[in-house]
């Protein structure tokens, strides 16, 4: 039986330091981060019930406790660590992923939209995009995936003024996305390749960091038009599962605004978005 609460525990456990923690340091440290004693001493639970917790004897602790641990994992948002706790029990495992079809009328949005705009699925699967999209990133088209173009691709990340950051959001909205569904065969499929190719994957996905799949403000380094500062916008797309509607737009400087028009001239005569409803057999 899989224990992601004791997985999650673990994980930012290592990654929280004595010193972050207010605690002496004396002597040599054999394990990364904190001790489970130590979690246990500043959360103000018995050690025995916090190993407890980590080895998955215990599955149901209160609100209280997780958000106790919470604030010593430092986590800024506990959302995540509360809903392993409180997670239905499983389904029988599905044998196929369900298909993921964008809306006709999200599509036709898509296609109309004078910003790069693209439909991103709950796996970051690309199911719609428009050419202004493909031109900013060439992946960026029906049948592509995020994590996988920005881990296996060099040139995805050759686009990026810096890729760790960017790898490191990606993989925590995936997180995020997926929830506590880490059985669902897509996910079991994607992890398992992605862990076995990318080293880069393994090391960010062990951390098990989790934020929202969120806007931001970056710069990439197009091939044609030189540093492009771009802002992005995450929507929730309604009645779906999971999909996301993300715009780029120019960054608040005129140089951006300038280089976005020149590579939308570039383009005025491509194809327009496609929809494709992604089929896993």
């Amino acid at each position: 039986m899989s224990n992601l609460l004791g997985e999650y525990l673990r994980a930012r456990r290592e990654l929280v330091t004595p010193e972050q923690a207010g605690i002496p340091v004396m002597g040599t440290r054999r394990v990364p981060g904190l001790r489970r004693e130590e979690v246990a001493m500043l959360a103000g639970i018995s050690a025995e019930y916090y190993l407890r917790l980590e080895q998955g004897r215990d599955r149901n602790p209160s609100a209280q406790v997780l958000e106790s641990i919470a604030r010593v994992l430092q986590l800024e948002d506990d959302s995540y660590l509360l809903s392993l706790a409180t997670a239905a029990p499983r389904r029988k495992r599905r044998r196929r992923p369900r298909r993921e079809i964008v809306p006709e009328s999200l599509a036709r949005l898509v296609a109309a939209l004078p910003f790069p705009a693209f439909v991103e699925g709950r796996y970051l699967d690309v199911l719609a995009s428009n050419p202004l999209a493909v031109a900013i990133s060439p992946r960026l088209v029906p049948g592509g995936n995020r994590l996988r173009d920005l881990f296996l691709d060099p040139a995805e990340q050759a686009l990026f003024s810096n890729s760790e950051r960017a790898a490191q959001a990606l993989v925590a909205g995936f997180r995020q996305s997926i929830g506590g569904d880490t059985d669902d065969p897509r996910v079991i499929e994607l992890v398992g390749e992605l862990s076995l190719s990318s080293p880069d994957f393994g090391r960010i996905w062990a951390r098990h960091d989790t934020a929202d799949r969120q806007g931001a403000t970056f710069t990439l380094h197009h091939p044609q038009v030189g540093d492009l500062g771009l802002s992005r916008e995450k929507l929730a797309v309604t009645g779906t599962d999971g999909m996301v509607l993300v715009i780029y737009h120019p960054a608040p400087d005129p140089d951006s605004a300038e280089k976005l028009a020149l590579l939308s001239s570039l383009t005025a005569d491509s194809a327009p978005a496609r929809k494709l409803g992604v089929r896993f057999d």
